[in-house]
């Protein structure tokens, strides 16, 4: 038993843009910073070591970041982590991502993330918490395994919960039944939950979430000839009092990667502000003559956005938009395949049980940051109300507040954990060492 309040757990989201991390109990988690990793091989730095024996701090970094390194064939590697460490430039560094299609595919990167938010954000010893983590629906038994592998022998956890991100959204909201459209950085996944389960068979997802949108709005703004110029690239040089003139500065041993990551930093941001879902399906023609709304970039250009503001948000709903997007053939293919999102709820519902339909049909729920657009709700709602049976009453459930949309998964953790009930639940360190990794699948279902 681990209740009680003197150790509060911690609770866990690793999402394929951001991750989350804080204690159990609060309404918002401590720590958010990106699931990228920056990375350089250490054969090319081992140079700069000497330089920086003077200055402690960054010596003492180097020695941590070198405890994260593993000698499994792929040379010494150098992770840096959290958005601090990638703001800043370095030469060779590339910026790789741990997770592909919701699965992780490189666990050294997931470990260094998980430490960077124990030892470096929420600075507390792992062995004195219990972990609950957020994992997808779609996560395999060999996945979960090495979770619970690495979480008791590296981190020597006390206790170890994993939930699925659906039931945790649901839990957020106070239901134990209701359909969870979670579009996130990565993907869009539909998955239902019933009674607290989800029901697998008809989880639907599809590859377009938010750095897709972002990719298509770069695209886009690209093929109008608006440069973006990332962060690192110029600086700013004031001439007269308010008037600044740009110093373009040349980097030439930036990765392609790195570059590609600091333009999309500024370009999820412009369609954070501007992008909002069109209230009808996109057409070039209703929207050309649409007022623009202008925003300034970070080099001093202010540009003027017209219709990509409704026509990015409407490859949610409609995919086959891509095609007329430039720079954006390569995806052509997947668009044919790939459904909106009207369709993707209806196929969900169709493949559950008939019994529990309405109830599906009256609760969905929007989580994650895509989901937080503004107007994407009341978009949602009507494509469905034309789509759906006569019978059904629609009603798409969205937090009121951006923050409670982007950390539903965060939350309901947070909300899980705390619960009195729970404390039962928790697949203990002493099960581990009796039963191994395998017993994680009777445990957490």
């Amino acid at each position: 038993m681990y209740g009680g309040d003197e150790v509060s757990a911690i609770v866990i989201d690793l999402g394929s843009h951001t991750c989350k991390a804080g204690y159990a109990g609060e309404d918002a988690p401590k720590a958010v910073f990106p699931s990228v990793v920056g990375c350089t091989d250490e054969m090319d730095v081992d140079d700069t070591t000497s330089t920086e024996k003077n200055s402690g701090s960054a010596g003492e970094a180097k020695s941590n970041a070198k405890t994260l390194d593993s000698d499994k064939g792929k040379g010494k590697r150098k992770l840096y982590v959290g958005s601090q460490a990638l703001g800043f430039r370095r030469d060779n560094m590339e910026v790789l991502s741990p997770i592909k299609d919701g699965v992780v595919v490189d666990w050294d990167m997931v470990d260094s993330i998980w430490d960077h938010a124990f030892r470096e954000c929420l600075l507390i010893d792992p062995q004195e918490h219990p972990m609950l983590l957020a994992e997808p629906s779609s996560n395999s038994q060999q996945q979960r395994e090495r979770t619970a592998e690495i979480m008791f022998e590296k981190y020597k956890v006390p206790a170890l919960f994993l939930a699925k991100n659906a039931v945790l959204t649901s839990f957020a909201s106070g239901r134990a039944t209701s359909l969870v459209v979670d579009s996130g950085g990565g993907s869009t996944t539909v998955a239902p939950v019933h009674d607290g389960y989800v029901l697998q068979k008809a989880v639907v997802s599809s590859p377009v979430g938010g750095e897709f949108l972002t990719d298509c709005l770069l695209k886009s703004l690209e093929s109008k000839g608006i440069k973006i110029m990332p962060r690192y690239s110029f600086k700013r040089k004031e001439i007269r009092p308010g008037e600044f003139q740009i110093v373009e500065l040349d980097f030439p041993n930036t990765t392609e990667s790195y570059k590609l990551y600091s333009q999309r930093v500024i370009a999820s941001d412009i369609k954070e502000c501007v992008c909002r879902a069109p209230d009808t399906p996109y057409d070039e023609s209703a929207y050309s003559n649409i007022p623009m709304t202008p925003y300034e970039l970070p080099d001093g250009q202010t540009i003027e956005i017209g219709a990509d503001r409704f026509k990015i948000p409407d490859v949610l709903f409609n995919p086959s938009l891509v095609q007329t997007i430039p720079g954006m053939e390569s995806f052509t293919e997947t668009a044919r395949s790939v459904q909106g999102l009207p369709h993707m709820v209806i196929e969900s519902i169709n493949k559950c049980d008939v019994d529990i339909r309405r109830e599906l049909f009256s609760s969905i729920l929007l989580a994650g940051g895509t989901a937080s657009m503004q107007q994407l709700k009341e978009r949602l709602e009507k494509d469905l109300l034309e789509e759906s049976p006569q019978a059904a009453r629609v009603k798409v459930l969205a937090s009121g507040n951006a923050t409670e949309r982007r950390f539903s998964v965060w939350i309901g953790g947070s909300i899980l954990a705390s619960l009195g009930s729970f404390q039962q639940m928790w697949f203990s360190k002493s099960e581990y060492e009796e039963h191994g990794a395998s017993y994680i699948q009777r445990k957490c279902p």
